[in-house]
Order: C-alpha cells, then structure tokens, then sequence
C-alpha cells in the first residue's frame, strides 16, 4: 500500500483477485476452446433466468446466441460475453406477469433503442467516474450473487436440501471438478481445464450411472433456428406507457451492468475496451433479439470471467461461444443435456473464487474509512437489490462524500496593503457545498473601503458558486466599498450579473476553464 500527502491509493482489481489468469496473449486456438466453454456454461444459465423471468427456455437461449454474438462481432470489448442474465430477468418477471411475453418482446426492442442512443451520443464515458470502492463492491457483490445462485443446484424443487446420497455425490463431483480447474494448468495449458473438468467429470457420472442432477433434468433445449417475430401488440400510446418504464430500467441496468464488467476486464488484461461502441453493439443486439422471440440480454460477469480464464481474448472467442451454443441447439441438445449440473457449478464456484476481491478484507482497516464504507454497502446493496441500484448508491454516496470533504477546503488568507486595500486570497473549489464556508470568510461591515479578491488559486465549480460570488458583491455595493475581482476565468465574467467594472481582467494570468451550466448549454 502506498499513501501520498493523506489518500490512499488502492491495489488494483487484478492484484486483489484470485490468480487465475493463465493466457495472457490472444489466439485462435485458444479462443475456439474458451469459447466452447462458455457455451456449455451458457445452458443451464440461460435456461435458469428464463425461468426467472416467467418465460420459455428456448427464450433465454435464443437471447444468449443472439446477443452473444452480435456483440462479440460489433461491441467494444474483445472478450466479453453477453447473454441473458438474471438482472434483466428479476425485471422482466413482472412484465410479463402483467402483459405477456409479446410485450416483453417489444420492450427489449425499445430497451435496445435508447442503448444504442446512449452510446451515438457518447454517455460511455461516464463509467469513468465510476470510484475505485465502489468497483470492489461491484466485483465482491456479484461473486456472492453467483455463489448463492448455485446454492439451488444443491436442493430439490421443492426448496429441500437434497437426500444424502444425491448431495454426497453432488459434493464429491463439485470438488472434482474445482480440483482439476485448479490443478491442471500446472500440468498443462493446452486445454481449458474447465472445459476438460465437464468432460471428465460427465464421463464419469455417463458411465457409472451416479444419481445426481443433470442439464436434461432442468430443461430440454432442443430447438431451431430463431424465425423473424414482430411484437403481436397493439401499437399505440397506451402500449409505449406500458412498456417505456420498463424499457427504461432494462436498459439502464444492461448498460452499468455490461460497463461495470467491460471495466472489470479492462483492468485484469490490461487493456482497454471501447464504452461507446460498447453501448450501440447491445443495443442493436436487443433490438434484433426483441425482433426474433429472444429475451434480451447484457455482459455476463462469469461467463466472461471464465472465458478470460481460458484463454479467450478476442472477438472470435465470443462468436464461437455463440455458435457453439446454436449448433447445441439444433444438433446436440442430447449430449448437453447430459452434462452433470455439479460440473457447471463447480466451474462457477471456481468463478466466485477467481472474482471476489480477497484481499478487500486486508485493506479495509488500511484506507480511508468512507471508502471502506462504501466497498461494504456496495457489496450488500448488489446482494440485497441488484447491481445497477448497488452501483447508483455507490456513486452517489462516494459523491457526496467528496462534496463534504470539498466543501471544508475553502482557505481565504487575508491582508492590508502600504495603500490600505484590504486583498484576499481565495484557495479551493467554491461549489454548492462550500459556498457557506466561503462567505463566512468575509467580514463586509469590518473591511476598509476598497477591497480586492483574489481567485488565482481558486475555482468556481457550478453555478451555485456564481451566485455566492454575486451576493458577495452585492453586501459590498451596499455598504458603499469599492470591490474587485481579480483573475476570474472569462466564462465566470460572463454570467456574473451584478458585477460591472468590479472585475479586473488579465488576459495572460486569468484561468481558462468551462462552466457546465444551463446558460452556457
């Protein structure tokens, strides 16, 4: 840990997760193989959210394909999987309650409309002002949600744990599986030791007959190919109310969702995906899926973790998760079906492991105390509610947070010249939460008749800041004294109202910055 003048400055995500990065360049073959990986973990994954939301498995896997695979060839971020997930479904479930699926249909087309908007006017960038506490939380919040998630793998339908002959075999097949993630790679890199898990782990229940859960006992996820469907709704006004709400909310948690999991990547690789570009290939991947009976879908933090653990750097990783998952569909639905449930969760157990930021319970008695806070309600929020609301909270706690703290860092210092001007020296930010302490460092009634500040070392923030500066000049004028205002920036002169020929103007020192308000937009 390393500390300059009081902040802390944290390890980075990668440094604090479980090692498990085994490929650290692209390609092709390695890419073919994560990919069918990750489609084998697809399955039961899509298949479980399309039971969350209320609708047909082959809904949930037609969303996989599509979305996975559009992305992968257009989205911004080599590398990342989409698909259906469970943050979209735990929305989707009440729409489909209340409306049908032909509405669901028609709310992910409009969901993938103001997608694709957000990004042609490049509003990806805002996940840069994201905090650091707030992406621990993320990252630790999502691996307990994944770890839970698996949990259900371990009980009846009925939510009872199962007998002791099933859970005793679904144990010992778990711990296999996670053990040749773990070991293999130190014996060899040149299969996915996931993928070589499901085999083994399916060869050995195929050919002893255990009594333990399988894909086909879940679902059967034979289909065809996804045919062109247009929303069987009416198309008027009191449909958009119905379906804009919605549309509104699935979109928002699709896109922190998948640049919450873009920047998670970003850090582990060490490289950078593109936000924007990000942004228009999901949405234009919702709209096709809306378009042809698919659910929707955004990134999948595990599903992309396993692939990066892989091997699966490029695109062409994604695309042949995508169509590996199609051909399982139309050709191999028997073999899928097959597959133990306890393999898949032991290759997300393995997940949880990779994921979660160990080293956070190190750290947190060694950072600021806010930013702790922050890591743990992020953490819980994602737990308890989802991670988009987990993510808001996160952000606006850390902003009010550095507002606070800003708003005690106004400095005036203060002195009389050989003329008897009284100049004061202004350092810090003036914005809406300090500008009390800002005019407490005034005395109007006391100072002499001519006055001057001095906003060299300071900066005006917003236009609360403004007006602070404009009341300050009116209790000068009132009382008769002569104020001046030095090296305020031209954008501050400009919406100051009331103060005439106070300012004095430098064209060489003078700050040249922008205000973001109204009367400038």
């Amino acid at each position: 840990m390393k500390y300059l003048e009081g902040f802390c400055l944290l390890p980075t995500l990668d440094t604090l997760m479980f090692d498990l990065i085994l490929h650290k360049s692209a390609s092709l073959k390695n890419d073919l193989l994560s990919g069918l990986t990750v489609a084998l973990a697809l399955v039961p994954e899509a298949v479980a959210f399309s039971f969350v939301a209320g609708v047909d498995p082959l809904v949930g896997l037609y969303a996989a394909f599509i979305v996975g695979l559009i992305t992968a060839v257009i989205g911004g971020r080599p590398g990342m999987i989409s698909g259906a997930t469970g943050a979209l479904a735990v929305v989707m479930v009440d729409l489909v309650a209340r409306n049908g699926i032909e509405y669901l249909f028609a709310t992910v087309v409009l969901m993938g409309i103001i997608q694709v908007s957000f990004g042609l006017f490049r509003l990806g960038k805002f996940i840069r002002l994201i905090p650091h506490p707030v992406m621990l939380g993320f990252v630790n919040g999502l691996a307990i949600i994944i770890f839970l998630a698996q949990l259900s793998q371990f009980k009846q339908k009925n939510g009872e744990w199962l007998s002791a002959e099933p859970l005793g075999w679904m144990f010992a097949l778990v711990g296999l599986t996670m053990l040749i993630i773990f070991f293999l790679p130190k014996l060899t890199k040149v299969l996915p030791s996931s993928l070589v898990a499901i085999l083994v782990v399916t060869a050995i229940v195929q050919s002893l007959g255990l009594n333990t859960s399988v894909v086909g006992d879940i679902a059967k996820v034979s289909g065809s190919l996804p045919s062109f469907h247009f929303p069987a709704m009416p198309l008027n006004l009191e449909s958009l109310q119905i379906i804009l709400p919605y549309a509104i909310i699935l979109a928002a948690v699709g896109l922190i969702e998948s640049l919450m999991t873009m920047s998670l990547i970003d850090e582990i690789t060490e490289t950078r995906g593109r936000g924007n570009k990000e942004c228009i290939g999901q949405g234009l991947a919702n709209v096709v899926t809306g378009f042809f009976g698919g659910m929707g879908g955004c990134a999948m933090i595990g599903q992309s973790m396993i692939n990066i653990n892989s091997g699966g750097r490029g695109r062409a990783s994604g695309i042949s998760a995508a169509l590996f998952l199609l051909f399982f569909i139309l050709f191999a639905s028997g073999f899928i079906e097959m597959i133990p449930l306890s393999a898949l969760v032991g290759v997300m157990f393995m997940v949880v492991i990779g994921t979660f930021a160990w080293s956070s319970f190190r750290i947190l008695g060694k950072i600021p105390r806010h930013d702790a806070f922050v890591l743990v309600l992020v953490s819980c929020v994602t737990v308890a509610t989802d991670l988009a609301m987990a993510v808001v909270v996160g952000v606006i706690v850390s902003a009010l947070v550095f507002a606070w703290k800003n708003a005690k860092h106004v400095y005036v210092s203060s002195r009389i010249d050989q003329n008897g001007v009284k100049i004061y020296e202004l350092m810090g930010p003036i914005f809406f939460g300090s500008i009390r302490s800002f005019h407490d460092q005034f005395n109007v009634n006391e100072d002499p008749d001519e006055v001057v500040i001095n906003f060299a070392a300071a900066r005006v923030w917003d236009h609360s800041g403004l007006d602070a500066i404009n009341n300050l000049t009116e209790r000068y004028t009132n009382s008769g004294k002569r104020l001046r205002l030095n090296h305020l920036s031209p954008e501050c002169v400009k919406l100051l109202k009331n103060a005439g020929d106070m300012i004095e103007v430098n064209l060489i020192e003078d700050p040249r910055y922008h205000l973001a308000v109204d009367e400038l937009a």
